[in-house]
């Protein structure tokens, strides 16, 4: 929350702004997951992400050794780096930015619209990569398949693709 109160009316050109220089990503929220999903965007919420990993990490000012160890699975703050790597390479890949929440109770990272289908894309910075809201989305809105990031191989288990954080560009 930049403010609290703060309005589009208030922060809305400045965002703009901030988006079409390329500094920011906007990641809207929506309320449906069913086709076309742009029309379901709920505007008032939406999620920003650094334009480029890079300047994240330059201005969190997190140490390049923290990101390159291996055992990190204390630092909540690489989740948020890592759900960003995922919003740049969709940005770069010319996918718009959607999320889902279900009265906060659950929240899917990311959702595409590839031709007919919805496809939930949950975003996971380790090897533990249980979703209980991936799982929810699915079965609410009857998605054939569902994409699973993280440090994982590839594979395709229970109708869930898993996708390496390193192939997240194929996508």
């Amino acid at each position: 929350m930049v403010q609290k109160g703060g309005t589009a009316t208030i922060f809305g050109i400045s965002l703009e702004w901030l988006k079409f220089a390329g500094i920011v990503l906007k990641c809207q929220k929506i309320t449906q997951g069913e086709i076309p999903i742009a029309v379901y965007q709920y505007f008032p919420d939406f999620k920003l992400y650094m334009g480029d990993v890079g300047m994240l990490t330059m201005k969190s000012q997190i140490p390049i050794q923290m990101l390159l160890a291996e055992n990190n699975e204390a630092n909540t703050f690489l989740g948020a780096f890592t759900e960003n790597y995922v919003a740049q390479a969709f940005t770069a890949n010319r996918k718009s930015l959607f999320y889902w929440t279900n009265d906060n109770q659950g929240e899917v990272d990311f959702v595409l619209q590839e031709d007919v289908n919805v496809v939930p894309v949950e975003v996971k910075r380790g090897i533990n990569t249980r979703s209980r809201s991936l799982t929810m989305f699915m079965k609410k809105y009857n998605c054939p398949y569902a994409i699973r990031i993280s440090q994982k191989n590839f594979g395709f288990e229970n109708n869930i693709k898993s996708i390496p954080l390193y192939a997240v560009f194929c996508i």
